[in-house]
């Protein structure tokens, strides 16, 4: 049986992988701690449900436009005008079957065969795979935790090369928890200027910030900034729609139009009741995300301050998403429950296995010091969670 060597080339998901052992392990009645997974614990506001029910009973059940049916995309203009400061028609909007598939179109319409595009550690696991089936090479720059793992202008300007196509930009981060100020992004927007690099700003958490936090749409810092950016969201994270699979692009319409074409090639169009559920989303009439952000806030300080407290361990205070990502390196070298612990994976296997408690290896996501917990589970799991670390780290 052949397989394609572009196939073979790409390697399962990191964090689905975890995911996947714990789910193992819960099914032979283990009972397992939960970080790893991506997604709200919350369920979708009903509402929600609620109109992609009715849109089903009313015989929405057909192709819709390619990029998303005509309502939609408005609402989402709309939405962009209000709340990022960002005037785009919806000829300048594409609805994707999830921000997943929003990223790998948008590489897709972009990135040549040998384009370079700038990313800063920690990245999401999928970035990589993305840039490589484009045919682009991936430039990593590597963070440093003083300054909280953001890029800097410096490194920036020092990574740009002849080839260099695209700056890979994700705030709030995935899996760092941080997130770039409006100053931080200016510095970099200035640094482009001159320049026909394009900016992939990855806002899929942008309603998921905390404490004095103050979000910013990279496109909105100025008009060259709005010209050379692609602005990619979605539902999934503020409105809890992950297996909805609803995430949209706005960007230079040329653009746009290249992955219109690319979609009705790929999956014709987005969901058609699922574009129903979306389009009320934005309406959210019992202030269902703000509930949710709330809690995550209160979460992200509970298991940032927990971990803190842990000998050996350091955990910048999340400022956005749903991540604590702490550095665990003080703990290489060492030999727990027979296991030799030389890097993330190491760990996070051995605490799987040893101490039943599921995170995510920080090698994936370009940090091997680290690893990534996710919040978004119940403060009872996080505060046992957190128990069983801590006891298997003074084991």
């Amino acid at each position: 049986m052949k397989v394609s060597k572009r196939a073979q080339s790409v390697p399962p998901s990191a964090t689905m992988a975890v995911d996947t052992k714990a789910k193992e392990l819960k099914a032979k009645g283990v009972d397992i701690v939960g970080f790893g997974a991506g997604e709200p614990d919350f369920d979708t506001p009903q509402y929600i449900k609620d109109a992609a029910i009715a849109a089903m009973k009313a015989g929405k059940t057909k192709y819709t436009a390619t990029p998303g049916i005509p309502e939609l995309r408005k609402a989402i203009a709309e939405k962009l005008l209000k709340e990022n400061n960002l005037k785009y028609t919806p000829e300048q909007i594409i609805v994707n079957i999830g921000a997943k598939h929003s990223v790998y179109e948008s590489m897709q319409a972009v990135l040549d065969d040998g384009d370079e595009v700038i990313v800063p550690t920690p990245y999401w696991v999928t970035y990589p795979e993305t840039i490589k089936l484009a045919g682009a090479i991936m430039k990593v720059v590597q963070t440093d935790p003083k300054n909280e793992y953001k890029i800097t202008p410096q490194q920036v300007k020092k990574a740009i090369t002849p080839k260099t196509a695209m700056l890979l930009i994700n705030s709030p981060n995935n899996p760092g928890g941080f997130t770039y100020t409006p100053d931080e992004l200016k510095a970099i927007a200035k640094v482009l200027e001159g320049t026909n690099i394009m900016v992939l700003s990855d806002e899929i958490y942008e309603r998921l910030i905390y404490g004095n936090t103050k979000f910013v749409s990279f496109a909105s810092l100025s008009d060259d900034a709005y010209k050379r950016t692609i602005t990619i969201n979605g539902f999934s994270k503020a409105y809890a729609m992950t297996g909805w699979r609803l995430g949209y692009v706005a960007g230079p319409v040329e653009v746009i139009k290249a992955m219109d074409r690319l979609q009705g090639h790929m999956t014709q169009n987005p969901v058609s009741f699922v574009q129903a559920g979306g389009l009320v989303a934005f309406s959210d009439p019992g202030n269902e995300v703000e509930k949710m952000r709330l809690e995550f806030e209160k979460r992200a300080k509970y298991m940032a301050d927990r971990l803190n407290a842990i000998k050996g361990v350091k955990c910048p205070q999340p400022t956005g998403a749903f991540y604590c990502f702490p550095d665990v390196s003080a703990h290489f070298g060492r030999t727990i429950g027979g296991v030799k612990i030389n890097n993330s994976m190491d760990f996070a296997a051995a605490l799987l296995e040893q101490a039943s408690v599921a995170l995510v290896p920080g090698g994936p996501f370009g940090c091997d010091n680290n690893v990534r917990l996710s919040f978004a589970t119940s403060t009872e799991q996080i505060t046992k969670g957190i128990d069983r670390l801590e006891k298997w780290l003074k084991s």
